[in-house]
């Protein structure tokens, strides 16, 4: 026999929309909001009191007094007689103090908050409850979603069409705020002619589900349920503990599948996760960037999807590396323009989606998502192969260095320059050598290393450029960019600048590692567009007026030190001056 909460989660993924819920005021108790028994027994014992009794049973007090068992309806009557007193009363067992609020007592539960989240992708529309609390409209509100909300005749007549509405809340019995809301036998028995229409039309045109409902106090709701004939959909009742007679009558009336829970905070965060799996079990692979990049937005906004972000990535750098892995093919292959080309444009391809996760994640992306950023470089720097051309051997890394460019380049575009010393510095790579030693993937990941031997000056089209494997990245990545970074102008800035640090970086850690007080680091386009906005004016002049408070120091870059800073950059310049570009 199938699970039913196994039958419900596939029932409510390939039905959206179509079942309501029917909510008692158990959903609401692990907020700290008691349910109607609990507020009775409360009851019994405040009238106890009056009646000059400590009564240490309340139950056994009421039964000896009146006959029978306690009764919230007759006790709320007897103690607050008109329903604006009832109000006032109520309103304690709704709003929270300020210790309350310290300690998520009476706030959204876990349960209010899937629901929410439920409602937001369509699964309900329509939820029915008897609670006068407000907590299930706060975690709507906590989401961005606006219900309409029913509480009496008045409200009913004015509200827009469940039909039309993203979600309608129906509160039966209505809102504590309200004189008008029902809580004794007598108010309990009978609805407004306009509600009961409202009802048998949902009764009878949705299935339902019930959680945290008794059916005990509730006579005009039960006359709800038994006035439906149709069964269009299957009812589920969920329970906690033993069910009384008058919701074992329904139940059978309804021909309901019953599931047994521990608590609605658990039932609703469960169901929520069984349709989030189907969902994600029918999502297509992102074929496209465009859909990968806003899957990857959606999950980077919330905390709650950190394991879907580093599925996501790292599946799509473990499907990127297998075919760049394809791609190499034989490295023993003659060398010539063609084939190099060829192999830089499947390359490409290759990571197409994963240069544009890596770059969404470096502009978006929290520092707690790091991790996942160092794993998937990880991933594609891995190379396996060790023999064959030199020139194809080195050439495996160039998914790298495309990849490094555009996380580098998006993380300048957001002003994310802890971003950029992570992924330069805080990222180990193994060197594509046999020792399989680890760099910072600024001393791996670059340009002359992958491109030796002026292999570059080889990729057609770019046989007389000063700068040829820059000026292919900067055409090849303009495209995966366009997107965080839409105008020409500043992305030709960002690019300049992104490749000035990277040189001023790699020069910082490779004499680090000398000792030598020697400077070198990839020249890239910085070397030749020297204008009056040449990023080597304008570093100076932001370090003139920045002093240590420059980014690249704030950021720890050059051990957060000025001195240093200056020190490299003026090694990195002269080499720019004495290549006569300009």
């Amino acid at each position: 026999m199938i699970d039913p909460m196994i039958s419900l989660a596939f029932t409510l993924h390939s039905k959206k929309g179509a079942y309501a819920l029917m909510l008692g005021s158990g959903i609401s108790r692990s907020s700290g909001i008691p349910t109607g028994w609990e507020i009775t027994l409360q009851l019994a014992t405040q009238a106890a009191a009056l009646d000059g009794d400590e009564a240490k049973d309340p139950v056994n007090w009421y039964r000896t007094k009146f006959g029978g068992d306690p009764d919230y309806g007759e006790l709320l009557n007897m103690l607050y007689k008109a329903p604006s007193e009832r109000s006032q009363f109520l309103r304690g067992y709704f709003e929270p103090t300020p210790v309350e609020l310290e300690r998520n007592l009476k706030t959204p539960t876990p349960a209010h908050r899937a629901i929410a989240r439920l409602v937001q992708s369509g699964v309900f529309r329509v939820i029915i409850t008897t609670n006068f609390d407000r907590l299930l409209e706060k975690a709507l509100d906590e989401i961005g979603v606006t219900p309409t909300v029913i509480s009496n005749s008045d409200s009913l007549q004015g509200a827009m069409p469940y039909v039309h509405s993203t979600c309608t809340i129906i509160k039966v019995h209505g809102d504590y705020l309200d004189t008008r809301i029902k809580n004794t036998g007598p108010e309990l028995e009978t609805y407004d002619e306009s509600m009961n229409i409202l009802l048998n039309r949902i009764f009878d045109e949705f299935g339902i589900i019930t959680c945290g409902w008794s059916a005990a106090w509730d006579t005009a709701l039960r006359a709800v349920f038994e006035r439906c004939n149709t069964h269009r959909f299957t009812t589920f009742w969920t329970t906690v503990g033993e069910m009384n007679e008058q919701t074992q009558r329904l139940i059978s009336l309804r021909r309901a599948e019953v599931i047994r829970i521990s608590s609605a905070d658990h039932f609703f965060g469960t169901l929520e996760e069984k349709i989030s799996a189907l969902e994600d079990l029918q999502q297509p692979h992102p074929l496209s960037a465009k859909v990968a990049v806003a899957n990857l937005k959606r999950y980077i906004a919330d905390d709650r999807f950190n394991i879907k972000l580093h599925d996501l990535v790292l599946e799509e750098a473990l499907r990127a590396h297998s075919l760049s892995q394809e791609s190499s093919g034989s490295l023993r292959e003659s060398f010539s323009n063609e084939i190099l080309a060829r192999r830089l444009a499947k390359y490409e391809t290759d990571n197409s989606i994963l240069i544009e996760l890596m770059a969404t994640g470096a502009y978006w992306g929290k520092p707690s998502h790091s991790s996942i950023w160092s794993k998937a470089f990880q991933i594609i720097s891995d190379t396996k192969q060790h023999d064959g051309l030199v020139i194809w051997l080195n050439l495996q890394l160039y998914p790298t260095l495309l990849i490094t460019y555009a996380s580098g380049i998006a993380a300048l575009a957001s002003n994310n320059l802890s971003h950029l010393k992570h992924i330069l510095i805080g990222t180990p790579i193994p060197s594509n050598r046999r020792n399989g030693d680890e760099y910072p993937l600024c001393l791996v990941a670059s340009s002359p290393r992958i491109f030796e031997q002026e292999l570059g000056k080889h990729i057609p089209g770019l046989e007389r450029r000063r700068t040829p494997v820059s000026d292919h990245l900067f055409n090849v990545l303009r495209e995966p960019l366009m997107g965080l970074i839409p105008r020409d102008s500043e992305y030709q800035k960002l690019f300049v600048r992104f490749e000035y640090y990277f040189a001023l970086i790699h020069a910082d850690l490779l004499e680090r590692d000398r000792g030598d007080d020697r400077f070198w680091g990839p020249i890239g386009q910085f070397g030749w567009r020297y204008e009056m906005d040449a990023i080597q004016m304008v570093l100076n002049r932001e370090i003139e007026q920045l002093n240590d408070k420059h980014p690249l120091l704030l950021a720890n870059f050059f051990d957060s030190s000025i001195e240093r800073l200056l020190k490299v950059k003026k090694g990195i310049d002269n080499i720019v001056g004495n290549l006569h570009w300009h």
